[in-house]
Formats: structure tokens, C-alpha cells, sequence
């Protein structure tokens, strides 16, 4: 398996990341994935089966539902459960839900950001590593990380 860190020299130089929150919900949908279609949880399971603070998991889940990702039951037959089956939701969806677009560099997504657009030889670059990794979190759905195997990235990372 390919390390994770693969380009990364600068310890110093925060990343291009995901937040907190959207690995939280991830860590909490795929959760409900494994416990099956129809199972419901509560947040308090939830928050100690994948280590989540429940200070975070309201709102996550808050939002994850109005996304139509996960369905939310108050009272004390409620719970959080999957709003649809596993191989329907996909990556690029919990992370967008939580953190909005996925974005690598303004001028990937907003070129007029920059004055340098029309003449920069890097925006291509940029622009193509945006759509590749778009394309690996919208490949990448929960039925295959149940299995243990997200889509296969599209370019080979490692020699």
C-alpha cells in the first residue's frame, strides 16, 4: 500500500487538508454503513464506537442530514440511520456536505480570483490535480470502504 504522505517534505507548511469535522463524519457514516441498512444508532454510539466528541456529532449530523445523507428520529425509538445504501453516498459527498467544495487552489475553481489566469502555465496543473482528486472522493463510496477498498486512484502515486 502506497504511504500517505507521499510529497510531503515541508513539516512546517500546513497542508491542503480536511477538516476535523468532515473526518468525524466519515468516522460516523461509515459507522451506520457497518451496522447495516434500516439500523439506527444513537449520536451517543456513535461518539464512543468512532471516538467522536459529541460536542461535534450534533451538528455533524445536523448537517449530514440536511444534506440527505443520514435520517434523524427524535425520542426513545429515534437514532441517526442511513438516508440511502452505502454504494450511494459517496466520499466527495460527506466532505462537501461538511466543508463545502473541495478546493486545491482559488484559481482552480475561482480564475477570476486571480490576474495571473489567463497567462499562468501552472492553473493547468492545479486545475487538472482538482478534477483528479474530485473525481477519487466521488469514485470512492462507503460500500467499498466497507470492504476495505476505496476506487483505485486514477494515476499511479509511486514508482
Amino acid at each position: 500500500m502506497a504511504s500517505c504522505f507521499i510529497g510531503f517534505r515541508y513539516k512546517r507548511e500546513r497542508p491542503v487538508q480536511i477538516t476535523r469535522q468532515a473526518d468525524y463524519a466519515v468516522r460516523a457514516v461509515l459507522y451506520l454503513a457497518q451496522i447495516g441498512p434500516n439500523a439506527r444508532a444513537s449520536t451517543a454510539q456513535i461518539a464512543r464506537e468512532r471516538l467522536i466528541p459529541t460536542t461535534f456529532l450534533a451538528k455533524i449530523v445536523s448537517q449530514l442530514a440536511a444534506a440527505g445523507v443520514v435520517r434523524a428520529t427524535r425520542g426513545a425509538r429515534g437514532g441517526v440511520s442511513l438516508a440511502r445504501a452505502p454504494e450511494e453516498i459517496s466520499l466527495l459527498e460527506i466532505v462537501e456536505a461538511i466543508d463545502g467544495p473541495v478546493m486545491l487552489n482559488e484559481c482552480a475553481t475561482e480564475p477570476h480570483q486571480c490576474p495571473m489566469s489567463d497567462e499562468c502555465s501552472v492553473r493547468t496543473v492545479w486545475c487538472d490535480a482538482q478534477a483528479k482528486l474530485v473525481a477519487h472522493l466521488a469514485q470512492t463510496n462507503f460500500a467499498q470502504m466497507l470492504q476495505g477498498n476505496g476506487a483505485q486512484p486514477a494515476v499511479t502515486l509511486v514508482d
